[in-house]
């Protein structure tokens, strides 16, 4: 039987494992997917040791920029956005082959580009500065956009919350929270933006799934704000996850 799974931690509750398990079951395919919580990224090499049949892992926080050395390779998109969140494993004889992929980009960028307008949508604020936000950076600016990150800190090539006044908001109306700011079970929490300049020209893009819908979309919302979480993202991650996997 194949094996799949996500490293990273901790894990606690994984979209990934719910997912694929039932898609095995309802598609017949012989192969189980599984959480394998490591500590630190040196047990990798114990993963994959007690898992010969391995064929390909996901990867999570902390693991997505820690990973790169442990590859044998790794996709030119991968590569520019410095983070891997999918790993191909391959066996030539006793050898284990990696190589590195990132579906963050290609899940974000098809889940947000039917809701641009290139005549209103040229700008665009990137809360937090993780490993996801560099992989919604390139895809924002693969469609067009010209991008800034937003940190609570003093950051090179970033602007901080207090900055981002009405004006800002009107000319970066597009803005995605790839920060933890309103998870389950903290959501009575929002980034600090002054919602009050929003219209419905406004994109408000919440990578988090769970609640449905954040303080950060709901108070967008009041205002007309066009809002969306990440749920569609990591569906279609998904889908690139086993696309990468089965790729010749």
């Amino acid at each position: 039987m194949d094996k799949y799974g996500l490293i990273g931690y901790p894990l606690g509750h994984s979209f990934s494992i719910s997912y694929f398990n039932q898609r095995f079951q309802d598609e017949g395919i012989n192969a189980v997917y599984e959480n394998y919580e490591i500590p630190t990224i040196e047990a990798l090499d114990e993963v994959l040791n007690l898992n010969p049949e391995l064929k390909g892992l996901n990867v999570t926080i902390p693991y997505k920029e820690k990973v790169i050395p442990y590859l044998d390779s790794i996709s030119p998109e991968a590569r520019a956005i410095g983070a891997v969140n999918v790993i191909k494993v391959t066996h030539q004889g006793k050898k284990v082959i990696l190589k590195g992929y990132n579906s963050d980009v290609i899940g974000f960028t098809k889940s947000i580009e039917p809701m641009l307008d290139k005549n209103w949508h040229k700008k665009a604020l990137i809360l937090g500065t993780g490993g996801a936000s560099k992989a919604i950076d390139f895809g924002l600016r693969n469609l067009g956009l010209e991008t800034v990150f937003v940190s609570r800190y003093e950051r090179p090539d970033t602007i901080q919350y207090e900055s981002i006044t009405p004006e800002v908001v009107k000319d970066y109306n597009v803005i995605v929270n790839c920060t933890p700011l309103g998870m389950y079970p903290n959501t009575e929490e929002c980034p600090l933006l002054p919602y009050e300049a929003m219209d419905s020209h406004t994109i408000l893009y919440d990578l988090i799934y769970n609640p449905d819908e954040t303080l950060f979309m709901k108070r967008g919302a009041q205002y007309g704000a066009q809002t969306k979480n990440g749920l569609e993202m990591l569906l279609l991650q998904a889908f690139a996850s086993w696309e990468f996997w089965h790729e010749k």
